[in-house]
């Protein structure tokens, strides 16, 4: 895979910036959400791809700062197309925290913990 498969987004308004480097990196290939992700080399090649595009992003545009990356698992998604947030933290304002939540099941996934369950 390159670059080229992945759509890359900033969350640039106030609205829904949650850190001051916020961004989407999303698959050209629709996959509605992380629950029809399996254990297969064809998933868990894209959600690394993915993954590597957001650490690439970040490590160019706020090298000195601490990296978030995951996504939003339903019911907690308000998209329907699989899209992963890379932040540079903190969160500001400090309370846009509570949206990335890891509450379990249906809060937010770190990337590095979607990737262990999806490993073939």
């Amino acid at each position: 895979m390159t670059f080229a498969s992945c759509h890359l987004e900033g969350a640039e308004d106030g609205l829904y910036k949650a850190t001051k480097w916020h961004f989407l990196v999303i698959p050209k290939e629709h996959v509605p959400t992380v629950r029809n992700l399996q254990r297969r080399a064809e998933d868990y090649s894209l959600v690394s791809h993915m993954l590597e595009v957001g650490q690439t992003l970040l490590s160019q545009d706020s090298p000195q700062l601490k990296h978030r990356f995951g996504f939003h698992q339903p019911p907690m998604n308000s998209v329907n197309h699989l899209h992963l947030h890379c932040f540079a933290l903190p969160y500001t304002p400090r309370w846009k925290f509570v949206k990335y939540l890891s509450l379990g099941s249906i809060g937010f996934i770190e990337a590095e913990k979607l990737l262990e369950k999806i490993k073939p």
